[in-house]
């Protein structure tokens, strides 16, 4: 690719859509998922009697499932990025390139 097809796609107002969309959903993203992990960080450090609580009659405590809590919720916000970036984002791309290509 050229510098000058470069520069063209670099001013197409769809193409500042598309970084505008993809920055911002990343962040967003990014944010809830420091939230979630620093609160779990958090509540190891701050409240362990919390996490420590028998679930039932048997060893497993709270912080079992809300550890594995995290990690689910890892795999489902990186499966909620990848869906929006397959239909959205490459949608964009697929536009921005063949406009630039004619």
């Amino acid at each position: 690719m050229t510098d000058s097809a470069i520069a063209r796609i670099g001013k197409n107002p769809k193409y500042q859509e598309l970084k505008a969309k993809r920055s911002s959903f990343g962040w967003t993203l990014a944010i809830v998922m420091l939230i979630v992990y620093y609160g779990f960080i958090a509540l190891i450090a701050f409240n362990k009697p919390f996490l420590a609580q028998r679930l039932g009659a048997g060893v497993t405590t709270l912080g079992v499932p809300l550890g594995m809590g995290v990690i689910v919720f890892t795999v489902l916000i990186t499966g909620f990025y990848v869906r929006r970036a397959n239909n959205e984002f490459d949608a964009l791309t697929a536009e921005i390139l063949k406009e630039e290509s004619k």
